[in-house]
């Protein structure tokens, strides 16, 4: 038997449009629980129709947390996700009550199992030298850099990534130490919920099955007004996060505004990027969790979930 302050975390995850959320939320009625949201677009106020956030009436049905935390123009990153559901969590578990995290995003699901980010500060001095060198000398200077930095060589660093580069200069400056030093001593780290039982289920379904929800759900989000959304998040400075203005959706709507793609293949478009979504997200499922059971969505119930 589960008591309500143990420390275990249920987490619920599987690919965008598997039926995670009305699976979660009658998990969590039936077990005095609350939400943790693991979704990197749920973050933002304004963006419900194209991230398909639960409706006011769903969010109703169970506290949620980490939802409609910040505004279109608020990057979040993974450090900052830590915080805050470290703090949801505690104060969760204090209450007596049970904690669920649900989502698909796999970089901050990570979080849950294993150290996602290193304790390397960098200072802003630092970043700006960086970022300055990168625009005068172009991305080759960078590499050059970092592989005077690091006579063992560069190990999986994709060198054509500009952001991973700078990122791995920045962190090789500010430390002293090579990259596969950094590596070594980020995998000693214990991850933030270490102290934390994970029980953790993966959603999955047939895949033309998959394919048809997906596609459903793009035409309710047209009809819903997702162009509307978006021409309003515009205004509000969506543009100035790219990761949010990149994000399936709202890319294409935003190209479609812009004259850059026809009315008439909006629809299509988001529907072939979600589709090539869910294979990269079933493919990190399989690959990059910890064991874990993977369940039939359709024949899923709330009893058979974590039991």
């Amino acid at each position: 038997m589960i008591l309500p302050n143990e420390k275990i975390l249920h987490v619920l995850t599987g690919p965008t449009a598997v039926g995670k959320t009305e699976l979660a939320l009658r998990w969590a009625e039936a077990n005095d629980a609350e939400i943790v949201s693991c979704d990197s677009l749920l973050f933002y106020r304004g963006m419900d129709i194209g991230t398909a956030k639960p409706a006011a009436g769903e969010l109703a049905r169970v506290p949620h947390h980490l939802v409609d935390v910040c505004d279109v123009t608020d990057r979040m990153d993974v450090t900052r996700y830590v915080a805050m559901a470290r703090a949801a969590v505690d104060d969760i578990v204090a209450r007596r009550r049970r904690v669920l995290v649900t989502g698909g995003s796999g970089f901050y699901l990570k979080a849950f199992f294993s150290p996602v980010a290193d304790d390397v500060a960098v200072p802003v001095e630092l970043r700006a030298e960086i970022r300055e060198k990168y625009e005068r000398d172009g991305l080759a200077a960078l590499v050059a850099e970092l592989l005077a930095l690091n006579p063992g060589g560069l190990g999986p660093l994709d060198t054509a990534n500009p952001r991973r580069v700078i990122r791995a200069l920045e962190r090789c400056r500010a430390s002293g130490r090579t990259l596969a030093g950094l590596a070594a001593d980020f995998a000693r780290q214990p991850g933030p919920f270490a102290d934390y039982r994970v029980r953790l289920a993966c959603l999955d379904r047939d895949g033309a099955e998959l394919k048809q929800r997906a596609g459903a759900r793009v035409g309710e989000m047209l009809r819903a007004g997702l162009i509307e959304e978006v021409g309003r998040l515009r205004a509000a400075g969506l543009e100035r996060n790219s990761s949010a203005a990149g994000s399936i959706g709202y890319r294409e709507t935003i190209a479609m505004l812009d004259g850059r793609l026809p009315r008439a293949e909006l629809a299509a478009e988001i529907s072939k990027n979600t589709r090539a979504l869910i294979k990269k997200q079933r493919t990190w499922f399989r690959t990059q969790l910890p064991a874990h059971k993977t369940i039939d969505a359709a024949r899923a119930g709330i009893e058979t979930l974590f039991g």
